[in-house]
């Protein structure tokens, strides 16, 4: 969700965000948009409300003052309630639909990353985005607006604060580039860790690496968070990971100094899942950096990723939880279903996507209410619930509102919870959070905020990017069917309501 009307929060009137007239900046703010005025009013009024009573039940107009406590409104009507991506503007619907509507079809999808491809990896001028001017031009305010951030401080943090003035908590920030192996490095993968071949690695792998996420770093604010991968730091964490090594020395040294600057600026790390053969490695160095880093109670630092479409997730996850415990340190968690359907053994997937939607909203559960599962051991050995910080990151509209209603419902513990989609995808699921919150809480402390994750760089590192992921998570890519009809649905309901038709 790139481009969005704000939705009364902090800003005086609508606002929609539209293309900036330089050519250094993604977008500026104007005030021409009076689709979310309703909901901007009502927003207003209700912020007024909960602070004075976070909990307390919406006045309803027209009833006596004496009736309003046996009033409750919980949730508006169809007919009152806004569309959720009515808050989109038109320019921002037509992306979406073009995107999903390539990326939902087995037609048009292969040919489409064969283009991106081309246009990632070419030198040549004609085809390059760093060179070409107008592929440059053309491709920022298509593909590149809908996906990322922007390639400099001055665009991120335009794109970032325009996010955040609608309603979002904060943004997942990541940096697009990345070390890549070629196929021979690969396969002759050594340590790395000695003569010449080591300096190499450092001067043109880790150093860049480390350079890259301080830079992310900087640029995000309290409330954000960073992504980060391992991998992306070249052969020597590679080698470690793949033979479940401690750190080696001198990117050791690299991440302490990305981790300290992640204390100093209180912008949580979150450790990137991969593929199962390289997980146990970073599952070990992710304990060892929330031992050392995590020791506030209640708010995380580091975060580990668990893809909750692996069999084994639910006793790992209980295990996390359990040294946490028994270590004293706050385990940070971050929930995702899976990504690398395309690459990990079958057998140790779950074997239907019910299977899948079951684990996950069971574990989601457990941590937001901080309540060990009916059959887990730990549950049995009375170790006690850990301190816990969580972000859920879910496409799954059904998922979602699950995990909000829990957190909001008397049984949450209160844990620090966040909720992410994908930049440009499931924008449907994105905006019925905000205008969720802006109905029936807006204010209030307790409401689970939500995020973006969303990458910065040059066009064409951020094109490289996102077509490593697309391939690593072609089936997920393939999954956007939902976004599309949300999409095509809602240019319908605009074009009818323009002619009166709605």
């Amino acid at each position: 969700m790139l481009r969005t009307p704000a939705l009364g929060r902090a800003l005086p009137s609508p606002f929609c965000l539209v293309s900036a007239k330089s050519s250094s900046s993604v977008l500026y703010i104007t005030s021409r948009s009076i689709q979310s005025q309703k909901l901007s009013t009502y927003v207003h009024t209700r912020r007024r409300t909960c602070s004075s009573s976070a909990r307390s039940p919406t006045p309803v107009v027209g009833l006596p003052e004496q009736a309003q406590s046996n009033a409750q409104i919980s949730e508006p009507t169809i007919e009152s309630r806004p569309p959720p991506l009515s808050v989109l503007p038109l320019a921002t619907i037509l992306r979406t639909l073009g995107s999903t509507t390539i990326s939902s079809s087995k037609i048009l999808l292969p040919p489409s990353l064969a283009i991106m491809s081309l246009l990632a990896h070419s030198e040549f001028f004609l085809f390059n985005p760093n060179k070409n001017f107008l592929l440059r031009w053309f491709m920022k305010k298509t593909f590149y607006a809908q996906f990322c951030a922007g390639e400099n401080n001055k665009e991120v943090r335009r794109t970032v604060d325009g996010l955040k003035q609608i309603g979002f908590g904060g943004v997942i920030l990541g940096y697009a580039k990345e070390v890549v192996l070629t196929d021979a490095q690969t396969r002759s993968l050594t340590a790395c860790d000695e003569g010449p071949l080591a300096e190499e690695c450092i001067r043109n792998e880790i150093s860049p690496w480390e350079a890259g996420t301080l830079e992310t770093l900087e640029l995000a604010k309290k409330g954000d968070f960073v992504a980060l991968k391992f991998t992306g730091a070249g052969r020597q964490a590679l080698y470690a990971l793949k033979n479940r090594l401690p750190p080696p020395k001198d990117f050791k040294k690299a991440l302490d100094r990305v981790c300290d600057l992640a204390v100093e600026r209180d912008v949580p790390l979150l450790f990137d899942a991969e593929q199962i053969a390289l997980q146990p490695g970073i599952d070990d160095w992710t304990l060892e950096y929330q031992r050392k880093y995590n020791t506030k109670p209640g708010h995380a630092i580091i975060y580990g990723t668990y893809q909750a479409y692996l069999k084994h997730t639910p006793s790992l996850l209980g295990s996390h939880l359990a040294t946490a415990s028994k270590d004293n340190f706050t385990l940070g968690v971050k929930l995702v279903r899976g990504a690398y359907l395309g690459s990990d053994p079958r057998h140790v997937i779950h074997d239907t996507k019910a299977d899948t939607d079951a684990a996950y909203d069971s574990l989601a559960a457990s941590l937001i209410t901080r309540k060990w599962g009916p059959q887990s051991k730990e549950k049995q050995t009375n170790i006690p619930f850990p301190q816990v910080s969580v972000l859920l990151g879910s496409h799954n509209l059904e998922s979602v509102c699950q995990a909000r209603k829990i957190a909001l419902g008397p049984e949450s513990a209160g844990v620090e919870l966040a909720i992410a989609q994908l930049m440009g995808m499931a924008d449907e699921v994105s905006c019925e959070l905000l205008v969720a919150k802006a109905i029936n809480n807006e204010g209030c402390e307790e409401s689970p905020l939500a995020y973006k994750y969303l990458v910065w760089g040059s066009t064409k590192d951020c094109m490289a990017y996102l077509l490593r992921r697309a391939h690593e998570n072609k089936d997920a890519v393939q999954r956007t069917k939902s976004g599309r009809d949300a999409a095509w649905a809602e240019l319908k309901r605009r074009v009818f309501g323009r002619v009166g038709l709605a």
